[in-house]
């Protein structure tokens, strides 16, 4: 049956830090928790039991800490073998696991969401209400109210800037044919951005706009007025929204490239579409990636970022409306579907240099779940693309705060073997820094050292300061989760 991890984690008596299932937000169907992470979290409770009583704290308390985050990487090296940096000492010493704490990190989070829906829209529109039910769902929340405080600009603040080590972001948006049935529209979009960065006293927050061009010709004026009203930094697109009309693709000539000659002009280089995650609303053809070729070479000048690297997913992703895609039958573990396409169309077009992987949502899903594809994946892409054309993108806040994928991240190791058997580069810290946050900051024109002076002594950073001294972060997961009743999974519930 589908359920929330939210009531999982409430029913548990300490949820871990990192994920033991895969939750969706109903971007796709999660695949059951597999015997791998059953094992991991009952490694992980007998690793926190004892080390908690070690440092006289109960084992919730406990795994709200550094200490905490150091036992969940040590029992997935039980369980997945030594992928994480992590040794005895920082799960019995919070200043050890400190210690070792990366100082002054520039991370730039280029895929984070938020929700501000008007009241009036949702107590007295169907879509309201229909979006409302969904949100309420999603986090489990008592009343509609609080379904919304949990998604709203405060929280987003709170999980992205107070909970997590996240020094800017950009906001991104979901699409939808009118902008006042859409949850967070680009007008919402940039007051979020407002809101953040005069809060801070400076800039933290980019924020995309959304492009739909299977609109036609009146969306020109649309994306128009976008830039020059709104001042937007990077164009969001989904290719597989129908949004009434047909699925587009990216090397369309007549539909699409007017688009980027209009971008073009108007000084929008950064292009970010959705790719992979079939959601079940989306044509499935639309989200894959095979359009971005053609695209890619034709408009050098534009950066096609592709969001969850075009990852399809574990199990039964995708129910589309548009045509099924069959993947390749292959035992290869280097054959990730659809980020190996991707990665093959740069090994034939090596002059393509205008192809960025974004790993929202992809990096959380293979880094416990599967964490040799994580390894496979990063490495290739690095083989490939380059370190430079990797960047860190989290999908928060819909499943909860970022803080443990860039904890993952930073303590990621790639073991020797599969350095000597597939040629995988060491991922070394300068690495991790450069997909944490450089690479987006260079794509995005920011002068990271001028950056950090200026957030050193900005209000938000005092704020988290004082917050620190007593932080209230939650372990808590959001999204559907499959629990086994030995039935095969459909849709979640938020769906029927």
């Amino acid at each position: 049956m589908w359920i929330r991890q939210c009531e999982l984690d409430a029913q548990a008596e300490a949820p871990s830090p990192v994920p033991t299932r895969i939750a969706s937000n109903e971007e796709f169907i999660p695949p059951s928790q597999s015997p791998q992470q059953r094992e991991f979290e009952a490694r992980l409770a007998v690793l926190s039991e004892e080390a908690a009583r070690g440092q006289g704290l109960s084992r919730r308390a406990f795994l709200r800490t550094g200490s905490g985050m150091a036992a969940a990487l040590a029992a997935l090296n039980q369980v997945f073998g030594p992928i994480y940096q992590v040794d005895a000492e920082e799960i019995k010493d919070q200043k050890a696991f400190e210690e070792k704490w990366p100082k002054d990190q520039f991370i730039f989070d280029v895929q984070t969401h938020h929700v501000d829906v008007s009241r009036n829209w949702y107590e007295k529109t169907a879509d309201g209400k229909a979006v409302l039910r969904f949100l309420a769902m999603l986090r489990g929340a008592p009343t509609p109210e609080k379904a919304l405080e949990l998604l709203n600009r405060a929280h987003y603040v709170k999980e992205v800037f107070g909970d997590s080590d996240t020094t800017m972001a950009v906001i991104s948006g979901v699409p939808s044919r009118d902008w006042d049935k859409n949850p967070l529209p680009p007008d919402q979009m940039v007051a979020t951005r407002k809101y953040v960065n005069d809060l801070a006293g400076s800039q933290r927050v980019l924020s995309h706009g959304l492009l739909r061009p299977n609109l036609g010709k009146k969306e020109l004026e649309e994306m128009e007025r976008q830039v020059k009203e709104l001042k937007i930094d990077a164009w969001k697109m989904y290719t597989g929204a129908e949004l009434g009309e047909k699925a587009w693709f990216m090397d369309d000539e007549k539909v699409a490239y007017p688009f980027w000659e209009r971008s073009k002009q108007l000084g929008i280089k950064n292009l970010c579409v959705h790719k992979g995650l079939p959601l079940g609303a989306f044509n499935e053809k639309g989200c894959t990636p095979f359009d971005l070729e053609k695209a890619a070479k034709d408009w050098p000048d534009l950066n096609f970022i592709v969001y969850h690297s075009a990852f399809r997913g574990f199990g039964r992703f995708g129910s589309g409306t548009g045509e099924k895609i069959k993947d390749k039958k292959t035992d290869d573990p280097q054959e990730i579907p659809w980020v190996s396409d991707v990665l093959r169309i740069l090994k034939r077009n090596p002059q393509i240099k205008n192809i960025y992987f974004e790993l929202g949502g992809t990096f959380n899903m293979t880094s416990v779940y599967a964490p040799t594809t994580c390894l496979h994946m990063l490495g290739q892409m690095i083989q490939v693309a380059g370190v430079d054309h990797v960047l860190w993108g989290t999908d928060s806040i819909w499943g909860g705060s970022p803080q443990s994928q860039i904890v993952r991240l930073r303590k990621l190791k790639m073991p020797e073997e599969m350095q000597k058997k597939y040629g995988y580069p060491e991922l070394t810290d300068d690495i991790k820094n450069q997909i944490l946050g450089l690479n987006a900051a260079k794509l995005f024109g920011i002068d990271v050292k001028a950056k950090r002076q200026a957030i050193k002594a900005d209000k938000l950073s005092q704020l988290r300061q004082e917050y620190q001294q007593n932080p209230s972060p939650s372990n808590t997961q959001y999204g559907w989760v499959w629990i086994e009743d030995g039935r095969e999974p459909t849709v979640p519930v938020g769906n029927a």
